[in-house]
């Protein structure tokens, strides 16, 4: 059976006081949560760089070792080809023999070389480490106390939250689907988190515009739902204003002018 007017304004009116009471609970807990989602992801930075500065300190001394390598194979090749530099028959093979050694003496020279490049360049990148896990260590720290925060104004209202959620997918269910989407859709494009207000002093309650006598006439009768004009708010009710009691002096008597 499809629900009359009266009882979807009671519906929406219901769902909006729950999300206003949800809203109060998030309010509580202020940017805490968006601070420690940005804070973890920040760690998470820290944590790649330091894994790739470590992965680079791997590659540079495994470079280093390879080339210690390099040079004792060269100083291997030398001594063979001193060794056959004794037993040359002519200059010819004296002088090929010369360049053998020639050759493997720079191929040292370059490794010895390179070596020292890259404990240069270790020693830069374990400062870059220090660095970065000094940071790391200290946003740690904070994150750990807007989380010990966040925990205790979480255990606070959890119980509380939990009690309006069920009761906000109890109400959700009572609206149909159409006019359930059109709520999340204004609350989603309302600043205060609105989309069902009031009229107050005649102007809406969300964005304060002017609402006709008329209109107000037709949103108290409830014969249909009615929207703000200028933000698109459903106007679910119009609010009394508090009667003022007035009451007229009393009028004293004028004495009578005696001759």
């Amino acid at each position: 059976m499809e629900s009359t007017i009266p009882q979807k304004l009671d519906a929406l009116i219901k769902l909006q006081t729950i999300d206003s009471k949800l809203n109060e609970i998030l309010k509580v807990r202020g940017a805490l949560p968006e601070e420690v989602s940005d804070l973890e992801d920040e760690l998470t930075g820290y944590e790649t760089r330091i894994e790739k500065y470590n992965q680079e300190l791997t590659d540079l001394e495994l470079d280093i070792a390879n080339k210690r390598n390099a040079i004792k194979d060269s100083e291997k090749l030398i001594q063979k080809y001193e060794e056959q530099q004794m037993n040359v028959r002519n200059n010819r093979e004296y002088d090929a023999v010369s360049k053998e050694i020639e050759l493997q003496t720079l191929e040292i020279q370059i490794s010895e070389k390179r070596i020292k490049e890259g404990q240069e360049k270790i020693l830069v990148k374990k400062e870059e480490i220090g660095e970065t896990d000094n940071v790391r260590i200290e946003r740690q720290k904070d994150l750990d106390s807007k989380k010990d925060e966040l925990n205790v104004l979480l255990e606070e209202s959890e119980e509380g939250e939990k009690k309006l959620i069920k009761e906000r997918e109890k109400s959700s269910k009572r609206i149909e689907e159409r006019l359930f989407n059109s709520y999340e859709k204004i609350r989603d494009n309302a600043r205060n988190g609105l989309a069902v207000v009031s009229v107050k002093r005649g102007a809406c309650g969300g964005c304060f515009a002017v609402v006709p006598p008329q209109r107000q006439v037709e949103i108290k009768e409830r014969k249909k739902l009615i929207v703000c004009e200028h933000c698109g708010r459903i106007l679910a009710n119009v609010d009394k204003l508090p009667e003022v009691i007035t009451t007229k002096p009393k009028r004293t008597a004028r004495r009578k002018k005696t001759a």
